[in-house]
């Protein structure tokens, strides 16, 4: 179904330079797609864009999110078929140094990429990715539904969380599905747990920190090591979203919505047990959690309930918290040095693709 969906197609992909974009990048590849790429350059030498040769794979423009004019620019230029917006300030604990820049990239940014979106007199599907810290979290044992309250503690979750009222008033104000006829805009918000995976540096996120570590012989530093999040390997949320798109390509009016993308909630493990588990499958290693004082919030307990998802997308997450770690650690330890090779293999695993 998606290769019917996206071969010959073209996807403008915000944010392909980072993490998940990068992953979502090579798979649009393998899919057949014609990629144009929209977001900052790679910090790092060794980010996975750089390590999968991705200016080969697209169309690269680097640039601001928050350039309006240049937003708009490229996407006229390159009337796409498909959008898929992942250009975010991702970190919770970077939005507590940088609020403003945070809300400015994950609000406006999100708001100038809808805006384009209204000149475009062709058929486009659109998928916004949020974040599963959208909603009010009051930490109780309750997965939250799509149509739980919003909300968010710090400016991260907080902006992610005005990005989707934002999306929800551009699709009812000017892309409403009852008027797709007039538009022929279909646009929907897709909002995952904590994914992890090969060829993530970032800092202050937990796989990472663990990777680091563990290629370097040092001990693993963790904080808050009875949190409790939603984690899930890359490859399921991002099928999540491309299952989402094809499905919105083929009925705009019935999919024009938001979707949890997460693990299963029975399938629950706090940070400790992340950190037992990747070094268990890296064969060695130990882990400390030192007292740090006046330390950010950050939330202790978070589930997202993807009942929906499973019912409109027949999707489910095909990855466990154990397999998600295991495929994540055996790419630190085997594939950075092979990294476009050893991340096609995982996809192709994973997809059927041969």
């Amino acid at each position: 179904m998606l290769k019917e969906t996206f071969e010959g197609k073209k996807v403008f992909l915000t944010g392909h330079t980072g993490f998940k974009g990068a992953w979502l990048l090579l798979i649009l590849h393998k899919l057949g797609a014609q990629i144009k790429g929209y977001s900052l350059a790679p910090k790092h030498d060794n980010d996975l864009y750089n390590l999968i040769g991705g200016d080969s794979l697209c169309t690269s423009v680097i640039a601001d999110i928050r350039d309006r004019e240049r937003v708009q620019k490229e996407v006229d230029a390159f009337q796409p078929d498909f959008v898929f917006h992942l250009a975010a300030q991702a970190l919770v604990i970077d939005s507590y140094t940088i609020p403003v820049e945070t809300y400015e990239t994950n609000v406006m940014g999100t708001i100038y990429v809808l805006d384009a979106l209204r000149g475009l007199k062709k058929p486009c599907t659109s998928v916004m990715i949020t974040t599963d810290k959208v909603y009010e979290n009051f930490e109780t044992t309750e997965p939250y539904p799509e149509d739980a309250r919003l909300g968010g503690y710090d400016p991260y979750s907080n902006s992610k969380a005005c990005a989707e009222l934002a999306i929800s008033s551009y699709r009812n104000s000017f892309l409403n599905p009852k008027e797709y006829p007039t538009h022929l805009q279909s646009l929907s918000s897709a909002r995952s747990g904590n994914v992890i995976g090969g060829g993530d540096w970032s800092e202050n996120r937990l796989v990472p920190d663990i990777a680091r570590a563990l290629i370097a012989g040092e001990q693993v530093i963790i904080r808050n090591p009875s949190a409790v999040r939603p984690w899930q390997h890359v490859l399921d949320p991002l099928n999540g979203y491309l299952m989402l798109a094809a499905h919105m390509a083929k009925d705009p009016l019935k999919f024009a919505q938001g979707y949890n993308f997460g693990p299963y909630p029975n399938d629950e493990r706090n940070v400790e047990d992340m950190c037992g588990l990747a070094i268990e499958q890296w064969g060695e290693g130990s882990y400390q959690t030192p007292d740090i004082p006046e330390k950010p919030h950050e939330a202790g307990l978070l589930k997202l309930a993807i009942d929906k998802a499973k019912r409109d997308l027949q999707w489910e997450p095909r990855f466990t918290s154990a397999e998600a770690v295991e495929w994540t650690i055996d790419w630190y330890k085997n594939g950075r040095d092979d990294a476009l090779n050893f991340t096609s293999t995982q996809i192709e695993r994973y997809f059927g693709l041969g």
